[in-house]
């Protein structure tokens, strides 16, 4: 079965234009077309998905342990630079968190109205959510966003 270079659809072998498109083309038997790459099991040097898109999924960070295991996107410096700022921020974010429980409990236990200190919680959260929001719209404008002390490490680690 020959297809046809200009659309793709199947055409008979004897035919010297294409019914779908109506292309004549001097050399119109072409071979069949490849797979398509999300289908096909190995890939090629070509990435399925751009930078800027790949960037912004590492901050979901499954996708950002996964780009820096996978061919195509484990030599990619920007996807790197963004997938090691992910996972190094997620730690600080636990060390933080840890530290703050520490103080939130010893400043409920010790002040009479330390109970104020529980409020602590939702406005890291907020910030945290502002923040990842920031980082992710910032990859998708294949900017370089750096975070004050994790990003150093990132861009070490990226190769930049």
């Amino acid at each position: 079965m020959a297809f046809c270079p200009n659309c793709g659809r199947p055409v008979s072998e004897h035919s010297s234009s294409c019914p779908n498109c109506l292309k004549v083309q001097p050399s119109f038997l072409a071979p069949a077309p490849a797979a398509h790459p999300l289908y096909s099991l190995t890939m090629t040097s070509q990435a399925m998905l751009s930078d800027k898109m790949a960037g912004s999924l590492t901050y979901l960070v499954i996708p950002a342990i996964i780009f820096l295991v996978t061919e195509p996107y484990s030599h990619n410096r920007f996807v790197r630079f963004h997938s090691f700022q992910c996972l190094f921020s997620l730690v600080a974010l636990a060390l933080i968190g840890f530290a703050l429980a520490i103080v939130t409990a010893l400043v409920a236990n010790v002040l009479p109205d330390g109970k104020f200190v529980g409020l602590l919680w939702p406005l890291c959260g907020i910030a945290v959510l502002a923040a990842w929001l920031v980082l992710i719209a910032k990859a998708y404008q294949h900017e370089v966003f750096k975070l004050p002390v994790v990003g150093k490490l990132a861009e070490k680690q990226a190769g930049f």
